[in-house]
């Protein structure tokens, strides 16, 4: 069943579906809270028992000015700041989708990974509405979000080869069902955007780095500067960025006075680099999500870098080259926010896994947790692995 929103929708206070004649059942509609960085967001989220989807609305408040001086993000000021909208934004998403507290039928937060004092703040919150309102809680991996964003707007059956990345991880998993990962590669030290974010730091480009170092490289030549790729060519499917990341420190340190066109060639060829090495990676994992499987064959890039024309140009081709069609959420959904927190939350009360109030709040959270246990990426301690 497909559903134009604009002329067909359920009318939750009057309990019919707008524009047909026959009765359906009425859609779970669940609220959705993202707190796990620097975004306070909430979603309300509309899903049919056949699995149909509508984002009824969504609120993302940024942080960037409060965090600009710092030239990143701080985490006790992005936990105070979240206190500090949370509640107004919860408010804003009801009323912009019309309806009553008392309508929602879950509430879902993400649970993490993430900063653990906004993570906190925004599963506290989803704790004492669920109390309040006698609806269920679903704790949300970060993460899961993300690898499931492209379902926001569009069909996407699983199996499909994800790729997440973003400013605190760089994933390539095989996403074969609801809760169901296998991690086929994974960064062994930074993140793709915290190596976009530092080095546009060293340029002081501004904050956020990462759109500003693609905008400044619009005027750059990405064959400028000589910069290395990691792993390229390597038979498995990891990432490492620490070295790019270096070599691009060193390289602006070798301009004695930098130009705008020096740090717009140097932001080229770094985006340059970058969008190879993921490609490179990227294609070797295409080859072990093959192995055993006869298609048809997906591809799903997902998280903030994923807005990242370069790269995803890059994606595009590759994927006409191997034969996978390429899903990607808009860049409003690539970035962190709610309605992919509220559409997680969904798919699993539709499978009647809810959580205790007792839940607690997780700054690591694999998404692949079986094989992070026992084989972790990029480390593990106390409190358990990375990724």
């Amino acid at each position: 069943m497909s559903i134009a929103p604009s002329r067909i929708a359920y009318d939750v206070r009057a309990g019919y579906w707008r524009g047909m004649k026959t009765a359906l059942p009425k859609p779970k509609l669940i609220l959705g809270i993202e707190s796990s960085c620097d975004e306070t967001a909430t979603a309300v989220l509309a899903r049919s028992d056949d699995g149909e989807i509508r984002v009824l609305s969504s609120v993302i408040a940024s942080q960037n000015e409060i965090h600009a001086p710092y030239g990143g993000v701080v985490p006790e000021i992005a936990a105070r700041a979240h206190m500090q909208k949370i509640d107004t934004l919860i408010a804003k998403s009801v009323a912009d989708a019309d309806i009553e507290y008392s309508d929602l039928d879950a509430v879902a937060a993400t649970a993490g990974p993430g900063l653990i004092g906004g993570v906190i703040t925004g599963l506290m919150c989803a704790k004492g509405l669920a109390l309040s309102l006698d609806i269920p809680l679903i704790a949300v991996n970060h993460l899961e979000g993300h690898a499931l964003s492209p379902r926001l707007t569009e069909p996407c059956a699983f199996p499909y080869l994800l790729l997440l990345v973003s400013g605190g991880h760089t994933q390539l998993l095989s996403v074969n069902g609801l809760g169901a990962y296998t991690r086929l590669g994974s960064t062994v030290d930074d993140a793709a955007g915290e190596a976009f974010d530092k080095t546009a730091k060293i340029m002081n480009l501004g904050f956020p780095g990462g759109p500003a170092l693609e905008k400044t490289a619009r005027k750059g030549d990405e064959n400028a500067i000589v910069l290395p790729r990691p792993f390229k060519g390597k038979p498995h499917a990891d990432f490492s960025f620490a070295g790019l990341k270096t070599a691009a420190a060193r390289a602006f340190a070798a301009f004695e006075t930098p130009t705008d066109q020096n740090k717009a060639d140097l932001s080229a060829s770094f985006q340059a680099a970058v969008t190879d090495v993921i490609c490179d990676r990227t294609a070797r994992a295409m080859e072990m999500f093959k192995h055993g499987k006869t298609g048809p064959y997906r591809f799903v890039v997902a998280g903030g870098v994923a807005a990242n024309t370069r790269i995803r140009a890059g994606l595009e081709t590759l994927c006409q080259a191997k034969g996978f069609t390429l899903s990607a959420p808009p860049s409003i959904y690539c970035t962190d926010n709610a309605a992919m927190i509220a559409l997680a939350g969904a798919e699993r009360l539709a499978v009647g896994q809810i959580d205790a109030l007792d839940v607690k709040a997780r700054p690591r959270w694999p998404l692949d947790s079986e094989s992070a246990l026992h084989n972790p990426a990029s480390g593990s301690g106390r409190k358990g692995p990375k990724s």
